[in-house]
């Protein structure tokens, strides 16, 4: 059955001069739009392809509408990448928007062209404000980068656990000859396992070389992200307890396009280390922060630790606040929230990578 088409338009294209809203609902195959006017009267919806032809399309069609400066897109960070990437370099301002909540929803009903005016009306309306990252430069290939050694390391962690577990339930004489070596000689010993000898023998060396591999590529991809730091933003290892992979992580919450974050305390934000308000009648108070990235928030976490086991500051710093009654539970969030604005200053003070343009 052929899919109903999406294409509405309830005016006729307005004069150049008339400034547009474009708002993108985003999909694998498909990408439905919706271009709003001014003030808020909706002038069309229709679906394109999600192909590079299909993105030009949907810019061509939203502009005939009249002068589009502004557009709201779901997805920015999956479906809607290639999408957003085009309208930047076309000089139209991107911003990422959630979808509706599921009040809204309940009383608006779900469709495609429905979630496709919302994200326009969003923009429109000042809810929708936040920048999303230009997947454009080295910060972008070190995401691609830590997702492989993520992935890498689970595996290998999982291997590791299955083979101890084997030799824990082999025979006595197997067991026995693999007891106290370190995991390395243990890896190594079991690769070389006669096949012929029986399955346990066989499990064993299988999943032995498929640690050797995975520590193989662990060890590789650590090296090309070092090696990215230490070319693209070589100040941030300065920092004491900032090694590759912490900066990595931070530097991937930031983006390449830091310039979006106007303040350190936005940084805090984004990384989760800033207190929220949590005051009501007479009570006052500020809780935890339970939101923004938690890779980067762990990644402040370990940089504290070290903090505290190798910097004389760091430690005075805890004996004085435990001092006046704080717990090092609060401490630690203190510290996590220093530490974000060094980084954060570090970050902004290096250059923006340049753009390149979109092959035609």
């Amino acid at each position: 059955m052929a899919r109903p088409s999406l294409s509405h338009t309830t005016t006729g294209p307005q004069p150049l001069q008339d400034e547009v809203v474009l708002g993108v609902d985003t999909h694998k195959d498909i990408h439905v739009a919706a271009v709003l006017s001014v003030l808020g009267a909706l002038l069309g919806t229709r679906e394109f392809p999600a192909t590079a032809a299909g993105y030009r399309e949907l810019l061509a069609w939203a502009r005939g509408f009249g002068l589009l400066l502004r557009s709201g897109v779901e997805g920015t960070g999956s479906y809607g990448a290639g999408l957003s990437r085009l309208l930047t370099t076309e000089g139209v301002s991107v911003i990422d928007v959630n979808r509706p909540d599921r009040a809204a929803r309940r009383r608006a009903g779900k469709s495609d062209a429905v979630d496709a005016e919302a994200a326009a009306r969003a923009v429109l309306g000042g809810r929708a404000t936040v920048t999303p990252k230009s997947k454009d430069g080295p910060a972008e290939d070190l995401r691609v980068l830590k997702i492989v050694k993520d992935s890498a390391i689970r595996s290998r962690t999982q291997a590791i656990n299955q083979l101890k577990a084997l030799i824990v339930g082999a025979e006595p004489a197997l067991r026995e000859s693999l007891t106290g070596m370190t995991n390395r000689k243990l890896f190594a010993a079991c690769a070389v396992l006669a096949p012929e000898a029986g399955a346990i023998h066989v499990a064993l060396r299988l999943l032995a070389e498929r640690i050797q591999q995975l520590t193989a590529e662990i060890t590789l991809i650590t090296r090309r992200l070092q090696g990215a730091v230490q070319e693209h933003h070589p100040q941030i290892l300065e920092i004491q307890g900032v090694g590759p992979d912490s900066a990595a992580i931070l530097l991937i919450a930031a983006g390449d396009n830091h310039d979006r974050i106007r303040s350190e305390a936005s940084f805090a934000a984004l990384c989760g280390v800033s207190p929220v308000e949590h005051s009501s009648g007479k009570s006052q108070r500020r809780r935890l922060n339970r939101g923004g990235n938690r890779q980067a928030n762990a990644a402040l976490y370990r940089i504290v630790l070290t903090r505290l086991r190798h910097d004389q500051r760091t430690r005075l710093y805890l004996e004085r606040r435990t001092g006046e009654g704080k717990s090092k539970r609060e401490i630690m969030r203190c510290l996590k929230r220093y530490v974000a604005r060094e980084i954060y200053r570090c970050i902004a003070a290096a250059p923006l990578p340049l753009s390149e343009p979109l092959a035609a």
